[in-house]
């Protein structure tokens, strides 16, 4: 049973043979760093029932725990908390039994119901981005920790492949591109065609800019450019279904095709499914039609249809023109349900896209739940901030986005700069030096983006996330790196339980703040489930190689003269190691046996 659990049912008891009185539920706090003891029990929260002085309870309850369980060994009272000091037995045991378990921390899968984790959803018209980096990392390390939770999960994107936007690179292409294709440029092909997205947008502004000088007003210049004229026409040709467009269209978005596959393998996620907007965007029609008829929606004069959401603090939102055809709210309605047709087992979906759409989300949901399907009650919308550098705002159509692939190159390359200045790779061939700055350099990225808060925007600096000391991804790989080292130097067999029979008191304070530590993981993983956050398991990893560190600076582990605490000191690195591996597999990070 566990600890939390045993002290609970030993204070419900000590409540009602002390006092008399009956207690439902028990109150813990971690104890504050400032007083002494393992965990607190909030003696405030059971005055409601219990008359007299909060010390006094206190000092009752913790002399009657301390007699009924072996594994508290002492307690004190600081007004009306009561501070449980547990002992080096406990922790030994209790770090023991994370020996025995397989893949410590993650939960078998326990439902049959399945969450549907969407990212990337990126556009056709041009690469990924600094922006769609964070976005990524987000979708992907979340459905990793959903599922070291114990569920199912299916990682999914849906890809913007039509529109006004794809028409722009479609048609500039044609006027300007002379035949050039990924095989005959070298360049990848999302690449390519994000060049001729910037193309059109610069030859449209200057048809603007001629139109404004001959005398015409700026606003009429920019809808009547004759650019934008065809490229509306294309959009028009496609959607009527011309076979030579629809031809163009399906060869310049393989192209970006390939070249996205080409960054998502570098970055490290991967997707279980894929839709397309070219699909699904006459989807949701039938259901307003319904929605319709059941009064969940209702239609005005001119004969759109409309959702008034106005009791629950929102307002009217349109849901169909009065033209009948759809808008992206429409036929974001029509991809919930079509994913929960194609996948029956989903009973939850967790949306990853920028604090822009914020809005958007909530009146997708409240339709949803609206119309009566049960699954919408699991719904979340991954809300982030935007991404910074240093330079500034990025902007697609003047080309000063910052590509993703360059920026993994750069990481790449910074981390190759900063580890030859600390000299820190000797001995490394040329092949094993490239392999590792690809695994610092993105390590790096991705700490420093997962270790925020989502919701909370980020100055990105290159520079500062490869840094080898704080809270940065290198520091940790760095102390992974060093257990491996003392590992490999332990000559002898520390798979055996160590024997600590004639001792009473034998674990140093770092060891016991170390467990202390490694035991956090398992709720660890929980939360960072529930609240859909990797921040939390990315700090929790840093908060583990500090108490790690502090152990190695204070304790001897290979030049420790007892033999069972030398194989207890070994044991106690590896598991660290294998928690912080695992713990950075949950945010997608490689980490490296040498370093």
């Amino acid at each position: 049973m566990h600890i939390v659990k045993k002290i609970e049912q030993s204070v419900i008891q000590g409540v009602q043979t002390l006092f008399g009185q009956e207690l439902d539920q028990v109150e813990f706090v971690p104890t504050r760093k400032d007083f002494e003891g393992d965990l607190t029990v909030v003696v405030f929260s059971m005055l409601k029932i219990l008359k007299g002085k909060p010390e006094q309870i206190g000092n009752q309850l913790g002399a009657h725990i301390v007699a009924e369980l072996s594994e508290v060994s002492t307690f004190n009272v600081v007004k009306g908390f009561l501070n449980l000091s547990f002992t080096d037995t406990y922790f030994l045991e209790a770090f023991q039994e994370t020996l025995h378990q397989e893949s410590y921390g993650y939960v078998k899968e326990t439902t049959n119901e399945a969450v549907m984790v969407e990212y990337s959803s990126p556009n056709t018209n041009k690469p990924l981005h600094l922006g769609h980096i964070r976005n990524n990392l987000l979708g992907y390390s979340v459905a990793k920790i959903i599922e070291a939770s114990g569920r199912k999960v299916y990682k999914t994107q849906i890809i913007n492949d039509r529109g006004i936007h794809i028409c722009k690179s479609m048609l500039a292409w044609q006027r300007f591109g002379a035949g050039e294709t990924p095989e005959n440029t070298g360049l990848k092909g999302d690449a390519l065609v994000g060049k001729y997205y910037v193309a059109f947008d610069k030859a449209y502004k200057e048809e603007v800019a001629q139109m404004v000088s001959a005398g015409l007003p700026k606003e009429q210049a920019e809808k009547e450019a004759p650019l934008l004229k065809a490229a509306q026409q294309m959009l028009l040709l496609w959607e009527a279904g011309d076979a030579n467009t629809v031809q163009l269209w399906k060869t310049m978005n393989g192209w970006v095709y390939k070249g996205f596959e080409e960054t998502y393998k570098r970055l490290g996620v991967s997707f279980d499914s894929y839709y397309y907007e070219s699909d699904t965007y006459l989807l949701g029609k039938d259901v307003v039609a319904k929605g319709l008829e059941q009064g969940v929606f209702f239609k005005k004069e001119d004969g759109s249809v409309w959702i008034d959401l106005t009791e629950e603090g929102l307002d009217e939102k349109i849901v169909l023109r009065s033209d009948g055809t759809a808008v992206y709210m429409t036929q974001d309605i029509g991809t919930a349900i079509q994913r929960v047709a194609d996948y029956p087992d989903v009973n939850g979906m967790v949306y990853t896209v920028g604090n822009e759409q914020d809005y958007h989300f909530k009146v997708l949901f409240l339709i949803l739940k609206k119309l009566g399907f049960s699954w919408a009650q699991q719904l979340f919308h991954l809300s982030y901030g935007m991404v910074d550098l240093p330079s500034g705002k990025m902007k697609s159509r003047e080309g000063t986005v910052v590509d993703a692939d360059d920026l993994i190159t750069e990481m790449a390359a910074t981390a190759a700069s900063i580890s030859e200045d600390l000299g820190k790779l000797s001995g490394y061939t040329e092949e094993q030096k490239t392999a590792l700055y690809h695994t610092i350099g993105l390590g790096a990225l991705k700490y420093y983006i997962l270790k925020v808060d989502p919701k909370k925007r980020i100055l990105f600096d290159p520079k500062e996330s490869v840094d080898f000391q704080g809270n940065t991804g290198p520091f940790i790989q760095y102390t992974y790196a060093r257990i491996q080292s003392i590992l490999r130097k332990a000559d002898f067999d520390f798979s055996q339980t160590p024997n600590f029979n004639d001792h009473t008191s034998f674990l140093h304070e770092k060891e016991i703040a170390l467990i202390k530590q490694l035991l956090l993981f398992p709720e660890t993983i929980q939360l960072a489930a529930t609240q859909y956050s990797p921040a939390l398991v990315a700090n929790y990893t840093y908060e583990l190689v500090k108490a790690f560190n502090s152990f190695y600076q204070n304790v001897s582990i290979l030049g420790e003269s007892d033999s069972d605490l030398k194989v207890f000191r070994v044991q106690l690195s590896d598991k660290v190691a294998l928690v912080i591996k695992d713990a950075l597999l949950l945010l997608g990070i490689e980490v490296p046996e040498r370093m």
